[in-house]
């Protein structure tokens, strides 16, 4: 008994500690531990992959004319031969035959020739008897008629002599017809020399081209054919050599993805290696980009020609490349790991989620507010929100999900209200993704509903305390130019408001009236806007700039009055906003006069319709076919500038977070604070090299003194035992198994 009670008393003991354990073992497992890394300065590369065959500039391929055996080849694989010399030989000794043929039936012809002179010479002679006959038969006839006159002979004798007359002459026609023919067949025995002679030099060229010469100073690469082999030559010239021109000038014909093309400019660097030589990098730079395209299952590609001088004769032809070319590069810009882009922290979001936080670096409100400082710029945002996906396309805090999280935040939402807010929103976010197939004069009034079945759906599930603050709020955004609505009716949506003045976009609702349903820009005339077709021209350039990777970009114009004149200083724009504010820098900064301005206006003006066809691409291919529309309209921009101002061109891109080819994006990351807990941050990403991307922060964003250099940002996350690193999708450890 006693013995049992210590076992008893031991098995206890041993549960104890176990649990105890197992406690503290699941407390250390559910603390998160972080990766971390430096938010850094220095330069980047945006680069282009691609693979491709080494090709000398020019190579000739030599093939043959006539059909024969070849008898001697006087040159080899990597023989080095001048223009002009002999390099094979074809049996020559049946077309020598035919030219002896021809020559036997030139001297034929000739003495063809030489009968038929001797012919007209006999024919002449013949001509000239007959017409002695004939004068002797006239002189008869006229001293017969003279007897006959006097009576000394008969009538019968000058008949006769009249008769003969009559027959000579006859005989000197005969005789000149002859002289015709004979004149005739000498023209024919000439003209069959002629035939004969053109037979004779056919044979003789056909004889020289049993000569096979080279048409080219270079190096012979191929070799197809051996002595005594029998070429035939049919339709085509077949193929015996292959030559190339200069192997020290060379190039690299690279395969260009579709969706790249459009970055590649000709006079971009590019550098390449060979698995011939590993470790060493050769340039090269871009001297064409060819227009045929390359369909190969479905696949298009474009030819990059990448030109490099081959020194030593070192890469040969046919060997494959690996092409980087450099489409744009940064100096001393911040630039963030890619890892932490790739994080997501569940339940931190970013502090300010406003106009502010979704576009870093844009400029302030002209009027001096800040973008959270009024109930108007923190709740014009019903339209706007349910216009955009959720999260705000790839962390960018725009969209529902952000102004979802200020209304959390304002009116204390519990967790069943937050449940509710989310299926409002995903009850009527199919009719505003509907707006955008609307008409333009339907589309506001069809906004306007939505909108206020929007709000009163939100009121009707909020205590007394907080419809009042909610109402409050719609009433003080109402203010602005929209309705007042009465405490027991939502108020209208702000963006039905008849008038758009220039302080419209400085609050986050004034977007309301221009966004569609997709996140899309809609085409709104409105004539008390005031802006000009040339003011709305930084459209495409700011939606490339402040867009995420999924919406469409706004190209289309406030109203459609008439350009400023080209005589006339470049007007600036009149509407408010990032879009005006872009298109009045680049005319300001760059110095415009009214000519480029008006040019930059058409450019602006034929891009629109290709944005605007971007609506009807599926969501995968949108921001493919948005970045080569963006690339193709920034060249032709920067090929109208002088070369003073293109440097500030570029400058200009990159402050706004864009480079030449390439549009900004937005993206997330989470910053360790002083507490080690992560906060989160919106951002603006420029170019990448593949490790780190750039990070654009303007001087008067709110984040500028968290986002600088040195900065600590988290590239991963992970629990405590969990035996690694995780990322965005990363699931703790549910903690120690029990050892029993």
């Amino acid at each position: 008994m006693k013995k049992v009670t210590w076992i008893t008393g031991a098995v206890v003991l041993a549960l104890a500690g176990g649990g105890a354990w197992w406690w503290t073992q699941r407390a250390k497992a559910d603390e998160v531990s972080y990766r971390t890394a430096k938010i850094e300065r220095g330069s980047l590369q945006a680069t282009v992959s691609a693979s491709g065959a080494v090709n000398p500039v020019t190579q000739v391929s030599v093939g043959t004319q006539v059909s024969g055996q070849i008898k001697e080849l006087y040159v080899d694989f990597n023989s080095e031969v001048k223009a002009g010399q002999l390099i094979a030989l074809i049996d020559p000794e049946s077309f020598e035959y035919r030219v002896r043929s021809a020559q036997a039936d030139v001297d034929s012809a000739r003495a063809a020739v030489l009968t038929a002179q001797a012919n007209i010479a006999a024919s002449n002679a013949a001509v000239s008897r007959a017409k002695m006959d004939l004068g002797e038969a006239q002189r008869d006839l006229e001293r017969q008629q003279s007897l006959v006159e006097k009576q000394f002979v008969a009538q019968s004798v000058a008949d006769k002599a009249r008769a003969l007359v009559s027959s000579s002459n006859e005989s000197v026609k005969a005789a000149e017809a002859q002289l015709g023919v004979t004149q005739a067949q000498i023209k024919s025995a000439q003209a069959n020399v002629a035939q004969r002679e053109s037979a004779l030099a056919q044979a003789r060229i056909d004889l020289s081209r049993t000569k096979i010469t080279s048409p080219v100073n270079g190096i012979v690469i191929k070799r197809a054919i051996e002595k005594g082999q029998t070429v035939a030559a049919s339709l085509q010239a077949p193929e015996l050599f292959v030559i190339a021109q200069n192997l020290s000038d060379m190039q690299v014909d690279a395969s260009i993805d579709e969706s790249d093309v459009g970055r590649i400019r000709t006079g971009q660097k590019a550098s390449f290696t060979v698995d011939a030589f590993p470790g060493q990098t050769f340039e090269g730079e871009v001297r064409q980009v060819r227009k045929a395209a390359q369909n190969v299952a479905n696949v298009v590609t474009y030819i990059a020609v990448v030109g490099f001088t081959n020194v030593g004769n070192r890469l040969l032809p046919g060997m494959t490349a690996n092409v980087r070319l450099v489409t744009d590069q940064r100096q001393d810009v911040l630039k963030v790991p890619n890892a932490a882009l790739r994080v997501r922290i569940a339940g931190v979001e970013p502090a300010n989620t406003g106009a502010s936080a979704a576009v870093p670096g844009a400029s302030a409100p002209s009027n001096g507010a800040s973008g959270t400082a009024t109930g108007q710029s923190r709740f014009g945002w019903i339209g706007t929100a349910m216009a955009q996906p959720a999260g705000g396309g790839g962390g960018g805090g725009g969209g529902f999900a952000a102004q979802r999280e200020r209304l959390v935040n304002e009116l204390q939402l519990s967790d069943e209200q937050k449940t509710k807010l989310d299926a409002i929103q995903a009850d009527l976010r199919p009719k505003f993704m509907a707006l955008r197939d609307m008409a333009d004069d339907e589309r506001a009034a069809a906004r306007e509903k939505i909108t206020a079945e929007l709000r009163q759906k939100i009121s009707a599930m909020l205590t007394p305390a907080q419809r009042s603050k909610y109402q409050e709020m719609v009433a003080s955004q109402s203010g602005s130019g929209a309705r007042p609505a009465p405490p027991s009716t939502p108020a209208p949506a702000p963006n039905a408001a008849p008038s758009n003045t220039s302080d419209a976009p400085n609050s986050v609702a004034a977007p309301a009236n221009k966004q569609d349903a997709a996140g899309q820009k809609a085409i709104k005339n409105t004539p008390s806007q005031g802006t000009s077709a040339a003011n709305a021209a930084p459209a495409v350039a700011a939606a490339a700039a402040a867009t995420n990777s999924t919406a469409v970009p706004s190209t289309t114009p406030a109203t459609t009055s008439a350009a400023a004149p080209s005589t006339a200083p470049a007007a600036p724009s009149t509407g408010g906003g990032p879009l005006a504010e872009f298109r009045n820098r680049l005319v300001s900064e760059l110095q415009m006069g009214a000519d480029q301005a008006a040019k930059v206006d058409a450019i602006y003006a034929e891009a629109r319709p290709r944005f605007m066809a971007l609506r009807d691409l599926p969501q995968e291919e949108r921001g493919k076919a948005r970045d080569r529309i963006t690339a193709d309209t920034r060249a032709k921009i920067g090929d109208l500038l002088t070369p003073e101002q293109k440097p500030k061109y570029a400058a200009l891109l990159a402050e706004v977070g864009s480079s030449r080819g390439g549009a900004s994006t937005r993206g997330r990351i989470y910053l360790l604070g002083a507490d080690n807990k992560p906060v989160a941050y919106n951002v603006r990403l420029g170019i990448t090299d593949g490790t780190s991307t750039e990070l654009i922060i303007a001087p008067n964003s709110p984040s500028a003194d968290a986002l600088k250099e040195g900065a600590t940002v988290i590239i991963g996350v992970s629990a405590a035992g969990a035996g690694g690193a995780g990322g965005a999708g990363a699931q703790r450890s549910s903690g120690p198994r029990m050892p029993f």
